[in-house]
């Protein structure tokens, strides 16, 4: 195997990473609007997160900074040709960091209710533009010779990327509804099973959808497996949230997640970036990467620092594992 794909399984790793942690604390700002009946609610459900948002983002700025130094070429075509909508994401990403930050700052109802409102939006957007995106880039977009994206925002809203955009919208809140569940106590959290079994529901249909039709239009036996994986996964995540055992619900549906996006991977592979304009002009694993010098660097200094990472968020998950409830609210302002 060459460093250069090597590293593409990396970057696979990191956004499968990304989509596994981001994607209940998504799901968990979504559910803030579905969920949670009062204020007091809204803030037993943002402190579930609250330990963890922040370092479940550092997984999408590795992914975007070793894409960056790993296939400079997939880099500059993808934030090019998707410029509006990681534009979006971004923005939102940051309103939401504000949010969280600045909602309780002063005791005005007005105040909170709009912070509430942009942790909402600010977790629903990106929740769909990120299946939007890669569902693009499964697909494959208008490029032209010179690895130039020539098509424009509308060409982006095909079926096969919207389709894809509500699997990762009603996934991740499925998979944030579980992790409620799993943090909470009382009604709350017999609340967020029920709701968690009528959105799994809806995510299992629209997954099978959206997954038989990548499997159809590029897969392979690889990816078929991939996909049966997180059929079954799902399946058995509603059977486990259904007998209250929200850890297993939990394990089980991050594997549907992390099966869901390395399928993706499998059917891209070895293009990072295919055109649909002509197979010549796609950006593959060996026309996008960098120098193997820069390669080998990347490997070294990959290979010390990401052991210290999972070790430090892994002691935070550690630290921050226990249930919590209205009664754990200090007063019903905030």
């Amino acid at each position: 195997m060459e460093l250069h794909d090597v590293w593409f399984v990396l970057i696979a790793v990191l956004w499968i990473g990304y989509f596994f942690l981001e994607g209940f604390d998504f799901g968990v700002g979504v559910l803030t609007k579905l969920l949670a009946r009062n204020r007091i609610e809204k803030r037993v459900l943002i402190n579930t997160i609250g330990p963890v948002w922040d370092g479940n983002e550092v997984w999408l700025l590795t992914a975007g900074g070793a894409t960056f130094a790993a296939f400079p070429e997939w880099y500059a075509t993808l934030f090019s040709g998707f410029y509006l909508p990681l534009l979006i994401i971004l923005v939102c990403l940051i309103v939401r960091g504000v949010a969280f930050e600045y909602r309780a700052k002063r005791d005005e109802e007005s105040w909170q209710r709009n912070w509430e409102n942009a942790i909402f939006w600010a977790s629903l957007i990106p929740a769909i533009l990120w299946g939007v995106a890669f569902g693009n880039i499964v697909r494959g977009v208008k490029i032209d010779e010179n690895f130039n994206y020539v098509g424009n925002f509308w060409d982006l809203l095909n079926p096969y990327a919207i389709l894809g955009g509500l699997v990762t919208l009603t996934l991740f809140t499925f998979h944030g509804a579980v992790f409620v569940g799993l943090k909470t106590v009382g009604d709350i959290r017999v609340r967020a099973r029920k709701l968690a079994l009528q959105v799994g529901l809806t995510a299992a249909v629209l997954a099978l959808l959206f997954l038989l039709w990548t499997q159809v239009e590029n897969g392979d036996g690889e990816s078929l497996v991939a996909m049966v994986v997180a059929v079954v996964a799902l399946v058995a995540a509603l059977v486990a949230v259904n007998a209250g055992r929200e850890g297993w619900g939990f394990a089980l549906s991050g594997l549907t997640i992390v099966a869901a996006v390395a399928m993706l991977f499998l059917t891209l592979f070895p293009n990072v970036m295919p055109s649909s304009l002509n197979d010549d002009w796609n950006l593959t694993v060996t026309n996008a990467s960098s120098s193997p010098y820069t390669l080998k660097i990347m490997t070294w200094c990959a290979g010390i620092a990401t052991p210290i990472v999972l070790l430090y968020q892994s002691w935070t998950y550690w630290v921050f594992r226990k249930r919590i409830g209205t009664q754990h609210i200090a007063d019903a302002v905030h």
